[in-house]
C-alpha cells in the first residue's frame, strides 16, 4: 500500500487499484478478493480484464457511482448501482468531492493485425485523472506513451509496463518524461502478460521515484 496526502492506494493486481480516503474508489478491478463496497467505480474500457462483471459485482452496491465509456456502458447497464455515467476523452465530472477527468488512452504501435491496433484512438477508451485531497492521481488505462500525456502533470502516475497491448517498461519510462509525476507505480503485469521483471526494469529506467506495490 502507498500512502500519499491521507490517501491509501492499493494495487489489486493487473490494472486494478483501490483508493481510500473515507470514500472507497475502485479502478478496473480484476480477479480481486472484493473487500469493501465502492463509492466510486471507474472502468477505463470494455475489455474483460478491465471490465470484469464477476469482480464488479463483489464491490458494487446501490450507493456506487460508475464512470466508464459509451462502449463499456451496455455491459454495466443491468448493475444495481446508484448511477452509470459515460465519459469521453476531455470530459470532466465531479462525484462526492472527487474530480474525475477522462483522458485519451490508445495504442500507437501495438497491433492486433496489420494496420489495426488493440486500442484505437477512435474507440474513445480512456485513462482517468482523479483530483481530491490535494492530490492528482493518473491511471493511464491501456495505452502507449501518447502526446496528450504532457498536459496531465500528476502527482502519482499508475502506468502499464508489460508491452504487447500497452507500453513496455522502457516506453513507460519515456511516458514519465512527458508526465513529470512525483511518483510512478507500475501496473498491468502479473496476470495476462508481463511479470515483476517489467516493473523492476521500469523502476531502473524511469526518471522519477518509482514504487512497486505488492498485490493486495
Amino acid at each position: 500500500m502507498l500512502e500519499y496526502k491521507g490517501l491509501k492506494i492499493s494495487w489489486l493486481g493487473h490494472a486494478g487499484f483501490k483508493i481510500t480516503d473515507g470514500k472507497t474508489i475502485y479502478i478496473d478491478p480484476y480477479q480481486i478478493k472484493g473487500e469493501g463496497e465502492a463509492d466510486l467505480l471507474l472502468i477505463t474500457h470494455e475489455h474483460f480484464d478491465h471490465l470484469s462483471l464477476e469482480d464488479i459485482k463483489k464491490i458494487a452496491s446501490e450507493k456506487t457511482v460508475v464512470i466508464t465509456t459509451p462502449m463499456a456502458e451496455p455491459q454495466l447497464a443491468k448493475l444495481k448501482v446508484k448511477e452509470v455515467k459515460t465519459v469521453k476523452p476531455g470530459d470532466r465530472v465531479d462525484v462526492e468531492g472527487v474530480t474525475v477527468e477522462a483522458v485519451p488512452a490508445y495504442n500507437l504501435d501495438k497491433f492486433r493485425s496489420p494496420g489495426r491496433v488493440f486500442h484505437p484512438k477512435e474507440d474513445g477508451k480512456v485513462g482517468f485523472v482523479l483530483t481530491f485531497q490535494g492530490a492528482k492521481i493518473y491511471h493511464a488505462g491501456d495505452t502507449d506513451a501518447v502526446p496528450e500525456m504532457k498536459d496531465i502533470q500528476p502527482d502519482i502516475a499508475l502506468l502499464p509496463v508489460s508491452g504487447t497491448y500497452v507500453m513496455t517498461a522502457v516506453e513507460a519510462a519515456e511516458a514519465v518524461k512527458l508526465l513529470k509525476p512525483k511518483l510512478a507505480v507500475p501496473m498491468h503485469y502479473g496476470s495476462i502478460v508481463g511479470d515483476e521483471e517489467d516493473a523492476k526494469k521500469f523502476k531502473e529506467t524511469a526518471s522519477c521515484d518509482v514504487q512497486i506495490l505488492s498485490k493486495e
